[in-house]
């Protein structure tokens, strides 16, 4: 298992790729990254068995924080050890500032 880090222009680069976003349901409702799946860090070690499997997981909050926080609480698992667990700096805030594409309500599209 690794972590690492990435900003939010790197993340938009990507393409398709899956994002969970930890921050909680009201703030995923207000805005979210397009795809991104809500799975607040509040509940997240009852969660955790949700997250889809995929080789690499991008985890965003309001601001990288609560992301970075994810990553490295999960990075102790064993149900992650073979992935890649990166969070992504600035975070929702910060995918915003630099304009990039928005969704609301509660789904992830």
């Amino acid at each position: 298992m690794s972590t690492s880090e990435i900003t939010v222009n790197e993340l938009a680069a990507l393409g398709e790729v899956l994002v969970i976003d930890v921050r909680e349901v009201d703030e995923y409702v207000e805005g979210h990254v397009p795809g991104a799946i809500n799975l607040p860090s509040s509940s997240l070690n009852e969660t955790f068995h949700e997250i889809p499997t995929a080789d690499t997981i991008y985890f965003v909050c309001h601001g990288g924080g609560r992301s970075g926080r994810a990553c490295e609480f999960l990075s102790h698992l064993p149900e992650f050890a073979d992935r890649h667990l990166v969070n992504v700096r600035g975070g929702t805030s910060g995918w915003i500032i630099e304009g990039h594409k928005v969704v609301t309500g509660d789904q992830p599209n």
